[in-house]
């Protein structure tokens, strides 16, 4: 079963539902009240039997991006999982075109998510995931708060 997720410029705080198949459901909001500008594409919609994920991005950040630090914490049936933090652009050298982004371009990219190497027993998930224009994480620039719900063991 192919699934596909695409969302672009939704209201602030309200819940869109992204994708459903007999394994996985996702939905997303909005951590701040601001509309963004925002796009991501993920297939297939499933936690089954896959290796890779194929993801695209296109978003028009509020503010140059010279420097971004990524915050992933994912929870699992209410308790911690997972928290990863990450400087994705640091203003010098950096391995990514993105980094440069001046505030109101677009941001298009395309990567893989290698599922194979999580394993999402069945149960609910909370995805927080922030992006700050600085490393005391005080400016930030992205929030996405994910509901995933994944309806049966892929073990």
């Amino acid at each position: 079963m192919f699934g596909l997720f695409f969302f672009i410029l939704f209201t602030p705080g309200v819940s869109e539902f992204l994708c459903t198949s007999p394994d996985l459901e996702m939905s997303y909001t909005f951590c701040d009240s601001t509309a963004h500008a925002f796009m991501f594409n993920l297939t297939p919609c499933s936690t089954m039997n896959r290796p890779v994920w194929k993801a695209t991005l296109s978003w028009i950040p509020r503010s140059d991006i010279t420097f971004l630090k990524v915050v992933f914490n994912v929870w699992y049936e209410g308790a911690r999982a997972l928290h990863w933090k990450e400087v994705v652009c640091s203003g010098a050298d950096d391995e990514y075109v993105e980094c440069s982004t001046l505030k109101g371009e677009t941001i298009a990219t395309e990567f893989d998510i290698k599922g194979a190497r999580i394993t999402f027993p069945k149960g609910d998930y909370n995805i927080i995931l922030q992006a700050f224009s600085d490393d005391s994480e005080n400016n930030m620039v992205i929030c996405l708060n994910f509901t995933m719900i994944v309806k049966q063991d892929s073990f």
